[in-house]
C-alpha cells in the first residue's frame, strides 16, 4: 500500500525520540537531527526575505526572495493534522535540492521553504479575489509530526522495520512516481498524463505475474467508481483493460484476509477521493487533508490482517509514493536510468521548466528522488529493524520478483536491493503479532495558521 506525499523527516524525523521515551533499544538512525544522540541543532531552512512581504495589492507579488538577510526557519512539531499542499512537481523539487543552482551537482538541500512560499504567493492567487491560503512565507515545510499525531505508525516502525534510506524514484509529482511503482519507469514522463492521452504500453508488474500463472489483485479504496478499474492507477496500463476482474472494493481486503483468500501478490489503492491518502489539503477531493483519518484506516487494514490466518506468510510493505513538497535532510541519491529515456519537451516537459534550456546531473533519470517513509510488516520481519541501505521503492518490485522468480521490468528494478535483509525466515520473530495502539483522529485540523 502506498499513500500519499510525506517526507520521511516529516512523519519519522521523530523516531529516535520515541525509542528513548519507551525503552526501546537505541540504534543509528538518520531522522532529523535534534533527535541525535547526541542533539545537533534543529534542522533549518531559510526563509523569506522579510524586506520582500506578500501583499494583496499592487501587483506583481512579491516571490519569497532567499538572499543573505532570510532568516533560519527551524524545524517544529505540528500541532494541526492538516496543512496546505506544497508542491513536489519537477521544478519544485529541483529548487529544493538547491535553491540558489537547482542545475548544480551540489544538494543543498535549502529550497523547501522558498518553493512552499513561493507557490502560495503566486501560483495559486487570482487577482481580484482574497489571498488564496494562509502560509505565504511557506513554513509549513519544516513541520514535522510524532507519536503523540501517529502513535500507530511509530509503534509500528517501531516494533518491525523500516528504512533511513528509502527514497522515491523520481524528483517530481505523484504520477509519474506511481508509474514507477506498476513499471519501473515513467517512460520520459515528469507531469501527469494529459486528458485524452492514450494509455501506457509498458509491461507492469501485474502483467508479469499473469504472465507467470501468479494470483494478483487490486483492492480499490475509492469503490465508489465504476467500473473500479477506473479508480486505480494501474487503469493508466493497456493491460488493466482485459483484467478488469482483478479490480476489486478494499472491503474485500477484509474478507480475503479472514478466508485466507489473498493471492499471491496484492495492491491496495489508497483512498485518494475520500480524503484517506493522507495527502495534504488540495482541493475539495482532498477533504481536509487529515493524516490521522488515513492513517486510522491504514490501520484497520493491517490489524485485520495481524488478526487473521493470512498473517502466518504475508508481507505488508507501507509507504508513500513521493515527499509531497515537506523538508528532508537527505539528498536524493544516484541510481541507474531505468531505459535510457530522457525527460524532454517532446515528452512533456514545459517550454522554461527546469532543464530544458540548461542541463545538470538532476536533469535525467539518474538521482533517485527524496526520502519517503517506510514499515515492512510480517511474521518474519526483523524486530525494530533500520536499513541503511539505499534504495528507491521500485526495490517493492524487486522483492516481488526475487520471490516468484519473475523477470525485473527496467534496469531501474534490477538494480534495486531484493529487501531480504528485512526479514529472518528460519526463526520469524513475529508469528504471534504485537498489540498496536489505538490511531487516534481528534488532533486540530486548521490552516489559516501555524503551528
Amino acid at each position: 500500500m502506498v499513500q500519499e506525499n510525506r517526507s520521511f523527516d516529516h512523519y519519522f524525523g521523530a523516531l529516535r525520540e520515541y525509542w528513548a521515551q519507551n525503552g526501546i533499544k537505541d540504534q543509528p538512525f538518520d531522522g532529523l537531527p535534534q533527535f541525535n544522540i547526541p542533539a545537533g541543532p534543529a534542522a533549518s531552512n531559510p526563509g523569506c526575505d522579510p524586506n520582500f512581504p506578500f501583499a494583496i495589492s499592487p501587483a506583481p507579488f512579491n516571490d519569497c526572495v532567499i538572499d543573505v538577510n532570510s532568516p533560519p526557519v527551524m524545524s517544529y512539531h505540528l500541532l494541526t493534522q492538516c496543512v496546505e499542499n506544497p508542491s513536489p512537481s519537477w521544478n519544485e523539487s529541483h529548487v529544493d535540492w538547491n535553491v540558489a543552482n537547482p542545475l548544480s551537482g551540489t544538494a543543498t538541500m535549502d529550497g523547501f521553504v522558498h518553493t512552499a512560499g513561493k507557490e502560495i504567493r503566486n501560483l495559486e492567487y487570482v487577482p481580484g479575489q482574497n489571498p488564496p491560503e494562509s502560509d505565504v512565507n511557506g513554513i509549513r515545510v519544516m513541520g514535522y509530526y510524532d507519536a503523540t499525531d501517529l502513535p500507530y505508525y511509530y509503534f509500528m516502525a517501531s516494533n518491525f522495520a523500516t528504512s533511513d534510506r528509502w527514497f522515491m524514484p523520481v524528483m517530481t509529482r505523484t504520477p509519474a512516481n506511481r508509474m514507477y511503482l506498476m513499471a519501473a519507469t515513467s517512460a520520459g514522463r515528469v507531469y501527469p498524463l494529459a486528458p485524452g492521452s492514450p494509455q501506457m504500453a509498458n509491461k507492469t508488474i501485474f502483467e508479469e505475474l499473469e504472465s507467470a500463472g501468479l494470483s494478483w489483485k487490486v483492492y480499490v479504496t475509492d469503490d465508489q467508481d465504476v467500473p473500479l478499474m477506473n479508480g486505480a492507477e494501474l487503469s493508466e496500463y493497456t493491460f488493466a483493460n482485459s483484467h478488469q476482474s482483478h479490480f476489486v472494493s478494499a472491503k474485500q481486503f477484509m474478507t480475503d484476509v479472514q478466508n485466507g483468500t489473498l493471492p499471491a501478490v496484492s495492491e491496495i489503492d489508497p483512498g485518494f477521493a475520500t480524503g484517506l491518502d493522507e495527502h495534504a489539503e488540495q482541493d475539495d477531493s482532498h477533504p481536509g487533508g487529515k493524516i490521522q483519518l488515513g492513517a486510522q484506516y491504514v490501520s484497520t487494514l493491517i490489524n485485520a490482517l495481524m488478526n487473521s490466518p493470512s498473517w502466518k506468510d504475508t508481507v505488508f510493505i507501507l509507504t508513500y509514493d513521493e515527499f509531497g513538497g515537506f523538508y528532508d535532510h537527505v539528498p536524493p541519491q544516484p541510481t541507474v536510468s531505468p531505459d535510457g529515456i530522457h525527460p524532454s519537451v517532446t515528452i512533456d516537459l514545459h517550454p522554461n521548466d527546469i532543464c530544458t534550456t540548461s542541463t545538470g546531473p538532476t536533469c535525467d533519470f539518474v538521482f533517485t528522488g527524496y526520502r519517503v517513509p517506510l514499515i515492512v510488516i510480517s511474521p518474519f520481519t526483523k524486530k525494530n529493524f533500520v536499513s541503511h541501505t539505499v534504495a528507491d521503492y521500485t526495490a517493492i518490485l524487486k522483492f516481488i520478483e526475487t520471490r516468484f522468480g519473475v523477470s525485473s521490468l527496467t534496469a531501474r528494478d534490477a538494480a534495486q536491493m531484493d529487501m531480504t535483509d528485512f526479514f529472518d525466515f528460519k526463526n520469524p520473530p513475529w508469528m504471534t503479532p504485537p498489540s498496536p495502539p489505538t490511531q487516534p483522529t481528534s488532533d486540530p485540523c486548521y490552516m489559516d495558521h501555524l503551528p
